[in-house]
């Protein structure tokens, strides 16, 4: 893989869900322009959530704490 996962899964979760609920909401609700802007940035939310790497958190410096193994 040529990335770190840096996303925990309930953020994951989380994203896919927004970015599900913001392509239902501008494709019923929305026209125009408006509803293609709002699908472009649903459809990034959802495919970070998917992927489990955010580009723009990896810049800030975000990574997973690593769980301590039992010895």
């Amino acid at each position: 893989m040529f990335y770190v996962k840096n996303l925990p899964v309930w953020e994951r979760a989380m994203r896919v869900g927004g970015g599900l609920v913001m392509m239902g909401y501008s494709a019923f609700a929305l026209g125009g322009m408006a509803e293609w802007i709002l699908v472009a940035a649903a459809a990034g939310l959802t495919a970070s959530g998917l992927i489990g790497f955010c580009p723009m958190c990896a810049l800030a410096g975000r990574r997973l704490q690593r769980r301590q193994e039992k010895s």
